[in-house]
């Protein structure tokens, strides 16, 4: 038989509702949820996904795997989506911001639920296309776009979401070169802070991106007179944001520029995008707002600044990231050795770390994990996980209680779906993981593992170093 993950044993399992015919999957927010909707614990007491044995995906396409939960990801998709329409009355549109996971499935995946995608680069403009997504529906941001990167984008009918003086004129200038009028929207900075990691706020003065309000009139009267098609501005004020209050004063701040634009410069704004930024759980006391609440608070704020002032309202859009994909992966590394400091720490060993998941160095995130392969056995040790670079700060997870482990057993780390295989590296010439998506019992590999071989593509080795 299965059992939900509600054992007292493995606690870290425990986030997740029993899954029976009381609760429907729909219901639950997947940024909510510390593991994929559909993990159960199987008769074999391992963990499972999407109707899949955790234990026999390893034996099949090996360590480190990521381990994607379609399920999932279309219910967060189709969440942001219905809630859309149930409470904003205006025209919506929810773009995935693919830089939390850009690859051909879950752009695919995405694309099919209706979402658009926002881009920061020619490559993820690429991966979009190639994914059948509309070029109507793709955003391009990014503060240093080059001459080729906007070039290729307005080839390829994007729009492009305009960050700086230097990009706005080069833009002008490739459109009347090529006497087009490219669809483009304007990124201010808001000046509202949030509560989050310093490096992934985004959104206050001091910030590397969009223009600052004191320039914005200067850029409003230039487009007045150019050759652009600005349809709309942007902002973004963080990620991994819990507070609901920020999201509530966006719209009375953003209303202000929408209203200065039709009235003194003549410019007919359509659409205004709001970003992302609404967290996920990563660990038991993580709590934040789900889909619907968050959705229901932008399209709030929003209908109320644009009634108060008078206009219509525009075409609203979003852009999550890590609260679409962040919940519906986990990653399953072999455990290898550990190493007992007598009175300090026991660390236990695994076959990835800092290469698949950058993300515990960079902002010192943290994560839970499983054992998958005994799922019911007590905790009874506190464990800090290592992983295998030449660095002492390559620690994926510090003091996690665990079962006494042995080398060969799987570890499963939870929400690692954004910025863990995007901001993945070779680093001491590790090849990056193979990553597979869960279905209906069925697994499909969606990125390959690399080989020994494939770190070597691109060296070249001139003649004269031979021997």
């Amino acid at each position: 038989m299965t059992t939900a993950l509600s054992s007292p044993r493995q606690e870290t399992a425990s986030s997740n509702p029993p899954q029976d015919k009381a609760i429907s999957l729909d219901s639950l927010s997947p940024n909510q949820q510390l593991l994929p909707l559909t993990a159960i614990v199987n008769s074999s007491d391992h963990l499972e996904i999407g109707g899949c044995d955790v234990v026999e995906l390893v034996q099949q396409y090996g360590t480190p795997l990521y381990i994607l939960d379609e399920v999932s990801l279309r219910t967060a998709c189709q969440q942001y989506r219905d809630a859309f329409s149930k409470h904003y009355q205006g025209q919506s549109q929810v773009l995935y911001a693919s830089k939390a996971w850009s690859c051909l499935a879950v752009c695919a995946i995405v694309g099919s639920e209706s979402l658009g995608i926002d881009v920061v680069s020619a490559g993820e403009i690429l991966t979009a296309l190639r994914a059948g997504v509309s070029p109507r529906l793709i955003y391009f941001h990014g503060n240093n776009k080059s001459v080729e990167e906007l070039s290729y984008a307005i080839e390829s009918s994007c729009t492009i979401v305009v960050d700086n003086w230097h990009e706005l004129k080069t833009l002008e200038r490739l459109a009347q070169e090529g006497n087009l009028s490219p669809r483009i929207m304007l990124r201010l900075t808001p000046g509202i802070e949030c509560h989050t990691h310093e490096y992934i706020q985004t959104g206050h003065i001091d910030s590397k991106f969009g223009f600052d309000p004191n320039e914005i009139e200067s850029v409003f009267a230039f487009l007045a007179e150019s050759s652009l098609n600005c349809i709309g501005i942007h902002a973004h004020i963080g990620s991994q944001i819990f507070e609901l209050q920020p999201h509530q004063d966006i719209g009375g701040v953003m209303v202000h520029w929408f209203k200065l634009a039709g009235e003194k410069y003549s410019l007919q704004f359509s659409e205004l995008n709001i970003g992302g930024g609404l967290g996920i759980r990563y660990v038991e006391s993580d709590d934040p707002p789900s889909i619907e609440e968050w959705v229901k608070t932008v399209s709030a704020g929003v209908t109320a600044a644009f009634v108060t002032e008078g206009l219509a309202l525009p075409k609203l859009l979003c852009e999550p990231g890590r609260s679409l994909v962040g919940s519906t992966c986990v990653t399953a590394y072999t455990i290898g050795g550990s190493k007992t400091v007598p009175d300090i720490r026991t660390y236990i060993t695994v076959d990835g770390g800092m290469s698949d998941n950058p993300r515990p160095i960079t902002y010192q995130s943290k994560y839970r994990a499983v054992v998958a392969n005994h799922m019911s056995s007590p905790l009874s040790q506190t464990v800090t996980i290592a992983g295998k670079h030449c660095e002492s700060g390559d620690i994926l997870i510090k003091d996690i209680q665990l079962p006494f482990t042995n080398a060969g057993d799987i570890l499963v780390v939870f929400g690692t779906g954004a910025y863990n295989y995007s901001m993945a590296s070779n680093y001491n010439r590790l090849p990056k993981p193979a990553a597979v998506v869960v279905e209906g019992g069925e697994s499909s590999l969606i990125i390959k593992r690399e080989t020994r071989e494939d770190l070597l593509r691109q060296d070249c080795l001139p003649e004269r170093l031979h021997k």
